[in-house]
């Protein structure tokens, strides 16, 4: 079964992040929004952390986020909040990390 992982906190100001990487499975994917998208600046622990799990197909980050905090990175596919809701429905479950 295929969960798609939300999280919206700060990677720097709890475990949130570090808590999902370690549960997420094969066929998950992990949306970051909110303060979350900030795992995304490169160099970073969080970021570092994200590249080590090989996520590449399954990485998504809320462009209406990103672009609030002017973080551009590839290595996260920007997604509306159409396509949040078209992330939703591909995934058997949906976990927001509250």
């Amino acid at each position: 079964m295929s969960t798609l992982h939300v999280l919206s906190h700060s990677p720097f100001g709890d475990d949130r992040l570090s808590s999902c990487l370690r549960l997420l499975g094969a066929n998950d994917g992990l949306l970051l929004c909110g303060d979350a998208v900030y795992a995304l600046q490169a160099g970073s622990a969080p970021f570092k952390a994200l590249q080590a799990r090989n996520l590449e197909q399954r990485l998504y980050a809320l462009d209406e986020d990103l672009q609030a905090r002017a973080i551009s990175n590839p290595a996260a596919s920007a997604v509306d909040y159409p396509g949040f809701v078209a992330l939703s429905l591909s995934y058997d479950k949906v976990n927001s990390w509250l």
